[in-house]
C-alpha cells in the first residue's frame, strides 16, 4: 500500500484545559494510526471551525470524530453536542465525550443529546494512553465512517 494516499482521520478536540489537549495528543501520537488533531478551546470555537468562519479556519477539513470535553467557559459540552446534533451539515459526525466527569447524570444527558461514546479521562498517563488507544482501535479500525463526509 501506497501510505502517500493514505488519508489522515481528522480529529477535533474541543478542549479548554491544555495539559489534557496535550495528553490526547501525546497520546494519538504514540499510537499507530495517521490522525490529524485539531484542537480548539471551547464549544464556540468549535463551531466556528465546523462552518470554517475566519482566516483561522477557512480551509480546514471536516473532522472524522470530535473529542468534546464537558465542561468548558463559554458554550460548554452539552450545549455544543445539543446545537451539533440540531444541525443538518454536521449531526453525522460521531461525538465522543472526553471528561473527567463521572457523575451519571453527565452520562445519561451526554447519549440523550446523542454522543457516540462517553470516556472518563483517566488521570494517570498510562491509563490515558490505553484509552485513546482502545478509542481508536474502536473508531480508526472497526467502525465504518462515510468515505466522504462533506
Amino acid at each position: 500500500m501506497n501510505h502517500a494516499q493514505v488519508k489522515p482521520f481528522v480529529i477535533l478536540l474541543v478542549e479548554d484545559e491544555p495539559a489534557d489537549a496535550h495528553l490526547v495528543k501525546m497520546a494519538l501520537q504514540e499510537n499507530r494510526v495517521l490522525t490529524e488533531v485539531h484542537h480548539v478551546s471551547d464549544g464556540v470555537e468549535a463551531l466556528e471551525f465546523l462552518r470554517r468562519q475566519g482566516e483561522t479556519f477557512s480551509r480546514v477539513p471536516r473532522p472524522d470524530l470530535i473529542l468534546l470535553d464537558l465542561n468548558m467557559p463559554r458554550m460548554d459540552g452539552r450545549e455544543l453536542l445539543a446545537a451539533l446534533k440540531k444541525d443538518e451539515d454536521f449531526c453525522g459526525i460521531p461525538v465522543v465525550m472526553l471528561t473527567t466527569s463521572d457523575v451519571e447524570r453527565d452520562v445519561i444527558a451526554s447519549y440523550k443529546l446523542g454522543a457516540a461514546g462517553y470516556i472518563t479521562k483517566p488521570v494517570d498517563f498510562e491509563q490515558f494512553a490505553i484509552a485513546i488507544r482502545q478509542l481508536e482501535g474502536y473508531w480508526f479500525t472497526l467502525v465504518k465512517l462515510p468515505e466522504n463526509n462533506t
